[in-house]
């Protein structure tokens, strides 16, 4: 069942993608005038569709390779490396007749879409929801071996600055702009004591071979709702119960005492946990449970599952502020653009050698994992993945790589400033080069991602 999630949320998110992207250049082309004989998304290799229909001059279709697709422009020299047009003079139509800045502003449809698609989830989403915010008086839970674990922040840590500059929520400290920065370090509280600690110069290469920052605000396990008939329910545990050790092993963490549980199906556990007097009819913190609750240990039997049924109690505080429409598009546009800042940077750290190109950079596998992981957490977390994938669509696409629209992009702009369209002989042999560079880091990022997983 996970690898159909995983291929379903993988074939979603990339046919929003492509469909943007592919729309980009579609629309523009039309609007000057181009005719556009195909618009596919995904590929038909071998001539495999899965639906097609031909609409005025344009043949629409759905291919059976779900991994990218193409708008296939009358007159342009494109990935399909069809020259069947060179044959006879320029048509009016095609792509080679119109101006140089037509020809551009066609070839930067698509990144252009990808940014707007970006700019639209992001704005969408903050003007339904508002700005989410977290105060740091919440502290850290850390996971084993996590980039943020191997700089040295310890769960049960505050955060209180990034390179020197107070910070008040969480989203300020795991801000994707902060992690760009060359020489990055947090001040953390520790047992009353301010300890300042350094991120390595390839935590981003980290956070994306982990696919995870490591690091949130503690979830203390408390207990929402006991199932009835289930074990914990059996063992006398209720609703309001703080877990704070099992098996002599103190757990300051829901995600801790799901992971012991779930290790145990069928042994015996001894679980320790408190209750304030008055949880059932009022809000209730750890702390005051810790400082005022009763202190009881209960044997429980996991099930064959390794649950015992119970639920946790949502208890971080979170602040949410609704900004109306400016200043959700203000915010949206913010993030765009911190998105785009934190792509471009991390290319420039993967050209300069500050990261490994092996952990940093995902191909199909293990965007189809994140796709799969995101939409687990549920459809917000789901379409913000698809915008920051949608920014680094947009990002790649501009690169100045022969067969990438920033290949053809430069190509287009010499023939502009020098007036003339370059022999077709090599537009053609760029593009096939460009081809083959394209195939060839294809099949690096599947063997990497097989060999990383």
């Amino acid at each position: 069942m996970d690898l159909i999630n995983t291929i379903f949320y993988f074939v979603i998110a990339i046919f929003i993608l492509v469909t943007a992207h592919e729309f980009g250049h579609f629309i523009t082309a039309r609007i000057f005038g181009m005719r556009v004989d195909r618009f596919f998304i995904g590929f038909d290799f071998f001539g495999i569709k899965l639906w097609q229909k031909k609409i005025g001059e344009t043949e629409y279709g759905v291919g059976a390779f779900p991994v990218g697709g193409y708008v296939k422009i009358a007159g342009m020299v494109d990935e399909s490396l069809d020259t069947g047009f060179a044959s006879g003079p320029a048509q009016p139509w095609e792509f080679r007749a119109k101006p140089a800045w037509q020809r551009l502003i066609v070839l930067a449809g698509g990144v252009a879409m990808n940014m707007v698609l970006a700019a639209a989830i992001f704005i969408g989403i903050t003007a339904i929801f508002g700005e989410s915010r977290t105060p740091v008086s919440a502290p850290a839970f850390v996971e084993a071996g996590s980039p943020f674990a191997v700089m040295g922040v310890a769960t049960g840590d505050r955060l209180v600055a990034v390179n020197g500059h107070r910070i008040s929520y969480w989203e300020e400290a795991v801000d994707p702009e902060q992690l760009t920065v060359k020489d990055l370090q947090y001040t953390v509280e520790r047992g009353g004591h301010l300890l300042t600690v350094k991120a390595p110069s390839d935590i981003l290469g980290r956070i994306s071979s982990e696919q995870s920052l490591g690091i949130r605000p503690v979830m203390p396990p408390i207990v929402d709702q006991v199932l009835s008939g289930e074990p914990a329910e059996r063992a006398g545990i209720r609703s309001g119960a703080l877990i704070t050790a099992i098996d002599g092993r103190p757990v300051t963490d829901w995600t801790e005492v799901v992971g012991i549980i779930s290790k145990s199906a069928g042994r015996k556990l001894a679980i320790t946990w408190m209750r304030h007097p008055s949880a059932a009819s009022g809000p209730v913190t750890a702390e005051l449970i810790r400082s005022k609750g009763e202190t009881m240990v209960t044997e429980v039997v996991p099930n064959k599952s390794g649950k015992v049924g119970i639920s946790l109690k949502q208890t971080i505080a979170t602040e949410r502020r609704k900004l109306g429409l400016g200043g959700s598009v203000a915010s949206g546009l913010r993030q765009t653009w911190k998105a785009t800042t934190m792509t471009v940077q991390g290319f420039t750290k993967l050209f300069s050698g500050q990261e490994d190109i092996r952990k940093s950079v995902g191909g199909p596998i293990k965007i189809a994992r994140m796709a799969n992981q995101s939409a687990g957490q549920g459809p917000v977390s789901f379409l913000y993945f698809v915008a920051i994938l949608s920014v680094s669509l947009a990002v790649i696409n501009i690169l100045p790589i022969p067969a990438l629209d920033g290949g053809q992009f430069v190509l287009n702009a010499i023939e502009g400033a020098i007036g003339r369209e370059l022999p077709l002989e090599v537009k053609m042999r760029i593009q096939q080069v460009g081809m083959a560079i394209l195939l060839t880091l294809f099949a690096f990022f599947m063997i990497n991602d097989l060999i990383n997983k």
